[in-house]
């Protein structure tokens, strides 16, 4: 891997293994009690299958797609939280990922408290945390919710404190999947603007959306993915008089 790139993939394939019963009615399962004849079965579906990219330092690609396409499961492979099947990804820099916000917290720490647990799990001391926790509450805007347990928190507080946390921690490469989900559309578009303003200096941003505007925006390429595969890519200046840049067959 070159220093110019800061995220490779090279045929990158993900395989889940789905569990069903082989006897699906109420008879054959009746049968099965006294006749050991209730199996289970193993089924595999691969939900990413060969997908070959790269994007450079400081470049930033939307990954768009309808749901099931596989983007968020390709997120989740470049983050570490799945191994892949086959392939290999690389990346290079401090890596953050947006993909469930808040899915490292301890629903019986204060959000103050997770605060210093995830930002010292990406290295940062505890001089550097004090440092930083007064910028994390007030983008935050919790107030005083700040001291309370995370599991009283609403839904909305939660994915709060989980961006602001995220991008308080100096990412290198960004990966953000679906941020729009995050609170009211005020602090939507605070997250938005904030995201725009790290990309601008330099950070590497892998962005999954469904929308084309929000990808033509902070993105400088796309993939368009199916079932899995890569079908479509290009620049996002000509997103939207061609969506669909057709992928050339193998061979």
């Amino acid at each position: 891997m070159t220093a110019d790139y800061a995220i490779v993939c090279e045929h990158v394939c993900k395989d889940f293994v789905l569990h069903h019963n082989a006897q699906h009615s109420l008879k054959a399962r009746f049968i099965g009690l006294f006749h050991d004849r209730w199996r289970m079965t193993r089924q595999s579906f691969r939900a990413v299958d060969d997908v070959s990219f790269t994007v450079r330092r400081g470049e930033s690609l939307g990954l768009m797609g309808r749901n099931g396409s596989g983007k968020s499961t390709l997120l989740s492979l470049i983050a570490g939280i799945y191994p892949a099947t086959a392939g290999h990804i690389e990346t290079r820099g401090r890596l953050v990922p947006m993909i469930a916000l808040g899915v490292g917290f301890n629903p019986e720490l204060t959000g103050s408290e997770n605060i210093y647990l995830n930002a010292s799990l990406f290295g940062f001391k505890n001089r550097e945390i004090r440092a930083l926790f007064p910028k994390i509450l007030e983008f935050s805007e919790l107030g005083d919710f700040i001291h309370e347990p995370v599991k009283n928190y609403s839904s909305g507080m939660y994915a709060r404190l989980g961006f602001s946390v995220a991008v308080h921690l100096a990412p290198e490469i960004l990966l953000a999947d679906e941020i729009l989900s995050v609170g009211d559309a005020e602090f939507q578009q605070k997250c938005l603007t904030r995201i725009d303003e790290m990309h601008k200096d330099g950070m590497t941003l892998l962005f999954v959306s469904h929308s084309d505007e929000q990808v033509s925006r902070f993105c400088d390429r796309y993939l368009r993915l199916e079932h899995g595969r890569v079908i479509g890519e290009g620049a996002t200046g000509s997103l939207r008089a061609h969506p669909v840049v057709p992928m050339r067959a193998p061979g």
